[in-house]
């Protein structure tokens, strides 16, 4: 099986220099490539000087994550994708975990490994964790990791198990199920991508797993910091869109209102907390849904949609409410 490691980078050569050297030690098994999304700095010379043996792929043009993943993978033809963020450290034999499962599971389209801090690695990452979920509203969550709130790695997620998501972070992914699927729908740009592509995959009665036994540690924010008010855009926006997309059609106008609301009370709690530009954010997010909404349910027109996809129960009331903050008190 031809495995390859994809990395996206804009402007990112301090990062590639910081994070690169692990994957090229650790991947002996994978083609390592780099798709470069027209980056302005030296990224490209510091490559071809520095790393001759990795291949470089170069977009016209820097169309965020989904797009700048979408047109690079056609020019990749192993039959398995890692894709992996460029803040990424990699550890020894974490890559054979991952391959092992695409061999012996052929209806298993996806997966992704343990995902740790890397400035604080005794705890699980932002980013996926050890495996997301969706709750009854569309919120994610992960194993290790509801809303901000991220658990000690205790190795109580080192098992190999199947989850509804993978993060973008670092997702192996079957180049058949990749193209079959639509690919990342270029209309978020980034941000939620892949849990509207894993959202698809499930749909398409393909399964998503994670591989406890595999590690890697995130930086996190290297191309947008998490406190910028763009990325909380993109994140409410992108909620919203996959919701309406991938939901089930029962129930699905209540779910919305009432998600709208919800965000409305985030929105407040952020204005208290003197964050303007984050409140504001949400705004702009739902405007932009608004405007977007139609389009959004003609991509939904094309997708079948499945009658059960959550847990039946709403993150929002387990943490905030009931205050379970840990996968395993849900």
């Amino acid at each position: 099986m031809k495995v390859a490691v994809v990395i996206l980078n804009w402007n990112g050569k301090s990062l590639l220099k910081q994070f690169l050297p692990s994957v090229v030690k650790h991947s002996p098994e994978a083609e390592i490539y780099v798709a470069d999304n027209a980056s302005s700095d030296d990224s490209i010379g510091f490559l071809k000087k520095n790393f001759p043996q990795v291949r470089l792929i170069q977009n016209k043009f820097n169309g965020g994550f989904a797009k700048g993943y979408n047109d690079a993978l056609e020019h990749v033809k192993e039959e398995i994708f890692v894709l992996l963020n460029s803040d990424v450290e990699v550890t020894p034999g974490w890559l054979e975990p991952l391959i092992e499962i695409f061999d012996q599971n052929d209806d298993v389209a996806a997966v992704q490994p343990k995902i740790l801090d890397f400035r604080k690695r005794t705890h699980f990452e932002y980013a996926g964790a050890a495996g997301g979920f969706i709750d009854a509203l569309g919120y994610p969550y992960c194993r290790g990791r509801i809303f901000d709130t991220l658990e000690r790695d205790e190795h109580q997620y080192d098992d190999t198990t199947q989850v509804f998501w993978a993060t973008g972070a670092c997702m192996g992914i079957r180049r058949k199920d990749f193209f079959d699927a639509g690919g990342f729908d270029e209309d978020f740009f980034a941000h939620q991508e892949e849990i509207d592509l894993c959202w698809r995959l499930f749909n398409r009665n393909r399964k998503v797993m994670a591989a406890g036994n595999s590690v890697v540690y995130h930086l996190g924010g290297g191309t947008l910091n998490n406190m910028h008010p763009k990325k909380t855009f993109l994140n409410f926006r992108n909620s919203l869109f996959t919701l309406v997309k991938n939901a089930p059609k029962k129930g699905l106008p209540q779910k919305i209102i009432l998600r709208l609301l919800l965000d409305g009370v985030a929105g407040m709690r952020l204005l208290l907390l003197l964050q303007p530009s984050h409140t504001l954010a949400i705004l702009k997010a739902h405007f932009d849904f608004y405007k977007n909404l139609r389009k959004m349910w003609q991509k939904r027109l094309k997708i079948q949609n499945k009658e059960k996809y959550y847990t039946e129960f709403t993150v929002v009331g387990a943490y905030y409410l009931k205050g379970n903050k840990k996968f395993t008190k849900l």
